[in-house]
């Protein structure tokens, strides 16, 4: 037997103790590429995810007339997602990885593809920094409402 079979077959018995522990990987890795894919994947113009609607605060309600005005066309009636952007009432969105700020800045300068295949989102100009601050309210708002974010 040569070097080469001889390092080969020591190779292959280090795997062979292995294989219970690499199947697993593989079954919970694939898994895990499925689930990511199809999230990413997901478009259309029904809504990505039933959102249930609280009764909003004086301030969500005047968040919730900016977002149809600007924002809805692209994230859906309640920011539930559609054609043209993600459900904002998302753990995606949670304000510990998105917070406020990151809403204000995305309506300003816009947003790079990343969580979603939309594509960018185009900066919002129109949207004045009171209607920001309000569209940010009703979206955390929806969000407490179905359990995503602090209480």
């Amino acid at each position: 037997m040569n070097k080469k079979t001889a390092e080969t077959k020591s190779v292959a018995e280090r795997l062979k103790g292995h294989l219970p522990a690499l199947a697993v990987l593989a079954v919970v890795g694939g898994g895990a590429w499925v689930m990511i894919n199809e999230s990413m994947n997901q478009s259309g113009s029904a809504a990505m995810v039933d959102v249930k609607v609280p009764a909003l605060s004086t301030f969500g309600q005047k968040g919730e007339k900016a977002f149809g005005d600007n924002c809805a066309a692209c994230h859906g009636e309640n920011a539930a997602g559609g054609s043209g952007g993600p459900p904002l009432v998302h753990k995606i969105y949670t304000p510990g990885h998105h917070a406020d700020g990151a809403f204000n800045l995305a309506l300003k300068r816009g947003v790079r593809q990343h969580h979603w295949r939309f594509g960018n989102m185009p900066p919002q100009p129109q949207v004045s920094a009171g209607d920001t601050r309000a569209i940010i309210g009703y979206v955390r708002e929806l969000q407490r409402a179905n359990g995503i974010g602090s209480r």
